[in-house]
């Protein structure tokens, strides 16, 4: 049975993947509006399921609630940006610029949560607990797809 991390690392691995590809597309090309479009539901749909079936649980320790709250709020980041982007024309240097931040700010979070805050999360939640989220995470992946 995979547990929390398992399926987050899962979502992770996508959505650099989508980076990744959508940095090689040019212009308004049909490849970039539709890995944008599915870069754009991947995050949104991620932050969600990860903010109620990870960062919530953890919010409630004393060991993690700085770390869920600075999680969270990387979010609302990449929702910024994302609206930024959505409102840039994809052909311009603008356009660019605002992918390539929000590439990094990806990144950076996703490496973050993996290296620092899966192993802190770790040790808050019980084994039973940690398939419990996964479960959650992945029907509600699966209902919004």
């Amino acid at each position: 049975m995979k547990n929390i991390f398992d399926v987050l690392k899962e979502s992770h691995e996508k959505q650099r993947l989508l980076l990744e590809t959508l940095m090689e597309t040019s212009g308004e090309s049909p490849a970039r509006k539709e890995f944008y479009q599915n870069l754009k539901h991947e995050l949104e749909q991620h932050s969600a399921a990860e903010e109620r079936f990870f960062y919530a649980p953890l919010i409630e320790s004393d060991t993690t609630i700085d770390v869920s709250r600075h999680g969270i709020a990387e979010h609302h980041q990449f929702d910024k940006l994302l609206a930024q982007l959505d409102s840039t024309d994809m052909s311009s240097p603008s356009w660019i610029n605002l992918m390539k931040t929000l590439r990094h700010k990806v990144l950076h979070h996703l490496e973050d949560e993996e290296k620092n805050f899966f192993p802190l999360a770790g040790k808050v939640m019980t084994d039973n607990q940690k398939i419990q989220l996964a479960d959650g995470y992945v029907e509600e992946m699966t209902d919004k797809s």
